[in-house]
């Protein structure tokens, strides 16, 4: 699966720490000829033979254009084998999802649009930084499911500074007034080095508490579940089938392919006689990038194999995220030598975990219950000292 990144914004939004960059002007084409020839690079070097997903995030992708998304999937497709019905995600932000824009991604190969709505309230737009009100954040999304029936998805943010569970609550009956049928939650979290941190840590706006933020999920998760959607990861739900392809991969833990400024990945490089799953990330700053790319087709800053104990670690951490969770087939693919039930059966921390209800192992495998889930960050730690002395 494919991850090129946009790394440009229009605008910096107060609580963002990504990889992103606001310029006075982007030589478009240069980055595109970078962004192809890295794709075409490390599809090489991983030797897939097919792609199930791609995925334009950033940054905001929105601001390339539909001929740079064109051009980077003819190089997949070039490159190894891309399936008519592959899932080509766009992140877009409300505020550069023109009609004309969105027909164009569309005929470029795009089949599913990803919108960073966030909020459906204008003060709270506001506190966040966005460059969109909610009449256009309404706007977009409606226009985007005209043209991506079924397959258009909205992030919404919950958790900010002073805001109420009540008004949460209005938020979430506004969102499904609107949202076609996959929506992503995500708790704001304070990131150092970010405006609203700053606001937040010189007491100009309050710190939301732990059991409201909680109170705030539950509520979220009850309304969205009781509207018809599966509650299939964390932050994630979906109905009608509309689940995320792209991202269950990455929560599966198969091989994905990070290609622009400080994008990840997960392969193993075959191409160069690699035997082992590495993690890579491309350099950060985009002109350091293109620099790179122009000399030695790709911009890989840091490479390293990964641990047969490394990877079962990001398979836990990523696999429980799930509401399947981790299969005994997954497992057994990682550690074909000890079964889940051998590491996490045995008496420990996974079986205190089993016994007050916050973990089911089974023959399905293992897997959080919803209580669980909500709490899944504090359970990791256990698991994984359990993992680390098997």
């Amino acid at each position: 699966a494919p991850y090129p990144q946009w790394p440009y914004c229009r605008k910096r939004c107060s609580y963002c720490n990504f990889n992103t960059y606001v310029v006075p002007a982007v030589d478009e084409a240069a980055v595109r000829a970078c962004l192809v020839r890295e794709a075409q690079t490390l599809l090489r070097l991983s030797q897939v033979h097919s792609v199930t997903s791609v995925f334009f995030g950033g940054g905001t992708p929105s601001l390339a254009s539909p001929h740079t998304v064109g051009a980077v999937l003819e190089a997949v497709a070039g490159a190894a084998h891309l399936p008519a019905g592959a899932e080509v995600t766009l992140e877009a932000n409300p505020s550069s999802t023109s009609t004309s824009r969105l027909a164009g991604f569309r005929a470029a190969g795009v089949n599913r649009l990803s919108i960073g709505v966030q909020s459906l309230d204008d003060a709270e737009l506001r506190l966040l930084g966005r460059e969109h009100t909610a009449e256009e954040a309404r706007k977009a999304v409606e226009e985007a499911r005209g043209l991506f029936p079924g397959r258009t998805s909205i992030d919404l943010l919950f958790g900010l500074p002073g805001q109420s569970r009540d008004a949460w609550a209005q938020r979430l009956e506004s969102a499904l007034g609107l949202c076609d049928d996959h929506i992503s939650l995500y708790q704001l979290t304070l990131e150092r080095g970010t405006v609203l941190e700053a606001q937040v840590r010189k007491g100009a706006l309050p710190t939301p508490p732990q059991d409201l933020l909680a109170d705030m999920y539950q509520t979220a998760r009850t309304v969205l579940v009781a509207a018809g959607f599966r509650h299939y990861e964390v932050s994630n739900f979906a109905r009608k089938g509309a689940i995320s392809t792209h991202n269950l991969s990455y929560w599966q833990a198969d091989q994905y392919i990070g290609v622009g400024p400080g994008a990840h990945g997960r392969f193993v490089p075959r191409g160069e006689g690699g035997r082992s799953r590495e993690a890579r990330v491309q350099t950060l700053d985009p002109v350091a990038w293109m620099r790179e790319v122009k000399s030695r087709g790709h911009g890989t800053r840091s490479q390293a194999v990964l641990s047969p104990l490394e990877q079962l670690e990001e398979l836990l951490t990523l696999g429980l995220r799930t509401d399947e969770g981790i299969t005994h087939e997954r497992w057994g693919r990682f550690s074909p030598q000890l079964s889940l039930q051998d590491v996490f059966g045995a008496p420990g921390e996974a079986r205190a975990l089993q016994q007050q209800g916050w973990l089911v192992l089974d023959s399905g495998g293992l897997r959080c219950t919803w209580a669980g889930l909500a709490v899944l960050d504090s359970l990791l730690p256990d698991l994984l000292w359990q993992l680390q002395r098997v």
